[in-house]
C-alpha cells in the first residue's frame, strides 16, 4: 500500500489494483477502524476521510497497512439482469479493438456476470467488473459532450450505465430503458456495490445512442421538479418570490454519507455565513436558506416573520405596504410585516448571500437534505418567480444572537485572494516547475466557474512528469485538479464523487468558505503550508 495526503482529515490509499482496493473496502466494512466516516473506493485507490481528533493520520495508515488484502470476505449481493438494446455508436469499433465480431462482442457481454465494485462520477453510475473477462477498452480521445440516460458503455475493465444524460468518453455499446436513479424508489440507485448484474440482449431497437445531432431519442433523463409551488397551502406565512436574480438555491450544510451512491455532499458554499443567518433568527444552524449570487432577489412577505442576510455584504431595501422604504444591513434579525417587499441589491464583494427566516422554510428534504446539487440535480427545484415557500412554526423560544459577524473578510474582484493548500495526492506526477509555478503564478477566475468549481487561467499551464491516463479515483472539495490543458480546477460543493484527472493540492478546509465567496475576474495565489510526502503506514507506529 502507498498512502498519499489530501487534507487535514483525508488521505488516499493506493493499491495494486481493483481487486486488493475492495479487499481493503471490505476488511474496514467489516472491521471499522474508529475515526473513519466515509469510505470512496475506485480503480485502485480508497479514499479514506477520518476525524482527527479520533485519530491521527501516521495512526490511521498504520492500522490500515496491517489488514490482510488476500482474501474478500463480503457476502454475494443481489442479482439485477438489465435488458439491454445493442445498438451503440461505438459497438463496431469495440469488436475492432477486440478483433472480434460485433455479434461476438454482445455474447461476451451478456454471457459474463458483472459485479459492482464502486459508484462515482455521478449518483447510480456504477463501475462494474467481471471475473471473466479481460477487456481493457480505451476511452475516447474526444469525450461527448452530451450522452443519453441509459447508454451502455465500456472503459478500460469496467462497464457501465449512464444514469443520466451527460459528457462522457466512455465507449457506447447499447442502450437501456432501466431507470439507473430513481428518487420515486427507497434506494434510489438501481445498483449499489456488491450487486451482481446481467445483460440481457433484447434486440435493436428505434432508439439510438447517437449524438443528439443524429436525431436520437433520450431516454430516462433526469427530471427537475418543476418549482417548490406546489408545496405552499395559500393560507400560511410565506415568502413570495418575485425576482430570483442570477440563482437563488435552497441550501443547507449538505447530505452526508452517500458516497455509496456516487452522491457528493453539496450544500451551502459558504457554510460559516448560513450557520450565521440561522442563528441570528434562532434557527438551529443546518435549516436550510436562501443562497442568492449576486443580489437582484427580490420577495414579499405573507404573514409577519423575522429574517437576516448574511454572507455576501450587499444593499437590502425593505418597502412596506404604504410605500415606506428603508435600508438594513446584513449581519442583523430583520423584522417583515405582511406585504413588507425584501430586495437585495449586487454584493460589493463576494458572490452569495444567505436569506433565513425563524422556523425555516418547510420544502421537503430529498435525501436527508435541503441542498440542491447542480451537478446531480438532486435537492428541491431552484426558485422560480412566482414560487411560494412556507415559513414553519416555532413552538420554542430559542434566543437570537445578535452578534454574529462574518467569519472572514469577503474577496472582490479587484484584489488577490490568498488561499492556504496542502500537496497531494498526485503532486509528484508534476514537474517541480510546476510545483513551484502553482504558488508562485496568480491565477484568474474565468466566468466558467460555478458551484461544481472554480475554473482558472494563468499565463503559464502546469506540465506533468507523468503522461499516463489517471484510473478515476476519489475527489473531495477544495481539490486542485490539473485537466489536460494544464489550468487548474479548484472543486467547490458540488464537485463530482471521482475524477479521472490528478489532483496536485488541495485547499485547507479553513479558506473552503472563502473560496466559495470568490467572484468571477478575481485573482488567487495559491500559498502552500506543507511539502508533499507520503504518508509512513509502518505498524510499529501503533
Amino acid at each position: 500500500m502507498r498512502f498519499l495526503p489530501v487534507n487535514s482529515n483525508t488521505i488516499m490509499v493506493e493499491l495494486g489494483g481493483l481487486a486488493e482496493t475492495l479487499a481493503l473496502l471490505d476488511s474496514l466494512n467489516m472491521a471499522p477502524i474508529l475515526g473513519i466516516e466515509e469510505l470512496i473506493p475506485a480503480a485502485r485507490t480508497l479514499m479514506v476521510c477520518f476525524h482527527p481528533a479520533k485519530i491521527s493520520i501516521q495512526q490511521l495508515a498504520a492500522e490500515i497497512s496491517s489488514r490482510d488484502l488476500q482474501e474478500r470476505s463480503h457476502t454475494t449481493g443481489k442479482s439485477i439482469e438489465i435488458p439491454v438494446h445493442y445498438n451503440g455508436d461505438d459497438l463496431a469499433l469495440v469488436a475492432e479493438i477486440l478483433g472480434c465480431t460485433v455479434q461476438e462482442v454482445i455474447q461476451q457481454h451478456t454471457e459474463n456476470e458483472y459485479t459492482v465494485a464502486f459508484t462515482g462520477f455521478a449518483p447510480g453510475f456504477a463501475y462494474m467488473v467481471s471475473n471473466t473477462s479481460q477487456w481493457n477498452i480505451p476511452r475516447r480521445k474526444t469525450p461527448r459532450t452530451r450522452i443519453p440516460a441509459g447508454a451502455v458503455a465500456l472503459a478500460g475493465e469496467f462497464s457501465s450505465i449512464y444514469p443520466q444524460v451527460s459528457p462522457g468518453g466512455w465507449q457506447l455499446i447499447g442502450i437501456t430503458t432501466e431507470r439507473m436513479w430513481d428518487l420515486s424508489r427507497p434506494s434510489p440507485a438501481l445498483l449499489q456495490p456488491g450487486y451482481r448484474v446481467n445483460f440481457r440482449d433484447v434486440g435493436r431497437h428505434p432508439a439510438t445512442i447517437s449524438l443528439p445531432k443524429t436525431g436520437a431519442t433520450e431516454i430516462n433523463q433526469p427530471e427537475i421538479p418543476d418549482s417548490n409551488m406546489a408545496l405552499t397551502p395559500e393560507a400560511s406565512c410565506h415568502l413570495e418570490i418575485l425576482s430570483v436574480g442570477l440563482l437563488t438555491l435552497l441550501q443547507d450544510l449538505g447530505r452526508v454519507g452517500q458516497a455509496k451512491s456516487g452522491i457528493s455532499a453539496s450544500g451551502a458554499m459558504d457554510k460559516s455565513a448560513l450557520r450565521s443567518a440561522n442563528r441570528i433568527v434562532g434557527n438551529p444552524s443546518d435549516y436550510g436558506c436562501l443562497e442568492i449570487v449576486q443580489g437582484g432577489f427580490k420577495a414579499i412577505a405573507h404573514g409577519q416573520m423575522l429574517g437576516a442576510i448574511t454572507g455576501a455584504p450587499c444593499p437590502i431595501e425593505i418597502k412596506t405596504l404604504s410605500g415606506e422604504i428603508f435600508q438594513v444591513n446584513t449581519y442583523q434579525p430583520i423584522d417583515l410585516n405582511d406585504g413588507d417587499e425584501i430586495y437585495l441589491g449586487v454584493p460589493v464583494a463576494g458572490m452569495r448571500s444567505y436569506l433565513s427566516v425563524r422556523g425555516g422554510f418547510t420544502v421537503p428534504a430529498i435525501l436527508s437534505s435541503h441542498s440542491f446539487d447542480t451537478l446531480s440535480n438532486i435537492g428541491p427545484a431552484p426558485l422560480r418567480m412566482n414560487d411560494k415557500l412556507v415559513v414553519g412554526e416555532t413552538s420554542h423560544c430559542a434566543a437570537i444572537s445578535i452578534s454574529e459577524t462574518p467569519a472572514f473578510d469577503m474577496p472582490n474582484k479587484d484584489e488577490i485572494v490568498v488561499l492556504d493548500i496542502l500537496f497531494g495526492p498526485r503532486t509528484d506526477w508534476f514537474t517541480q516547475e510546476s510545483i513551484d509555478l502553482l504558488s508562485k503564478q496568480i491565477w484568474q477566475v474565468t466566468p466558467q466557474s460555478n458551484r461544481i468549481g472554480l475554473r482558472l487561467n494563468g499565463e503559464c499551464s502546469l506540465s506533468r512528469i507523468k503522461l499516463q491516463e489517471l484510473p478515476s479515483e476519489g475527489t473531495c472539495m477544495g481539490a486542485i485538479q490539473i485537466p489536460a490543458s494544464g489550468q487548474p480546477v479548484l472543486f467547490l460543493a458540488d464537485h463530482p464523487l471521482t475524477g479521472g484527472y490528478p489532483v496536485i493540492a488541495s485547499v485547507a478546509d479553513y479558506h473552503l468558505d472563502l473560496a466559495g465567496q470568490i467572484p468571477v475576474n478575481a485573482k488567487i495565489r495559491f500559498n502552500p503550508i506543507s511539502q508533499f510526502h507520503e504518508i509512513q503506514g509502518s505498524n510499529d507506529l501503533l
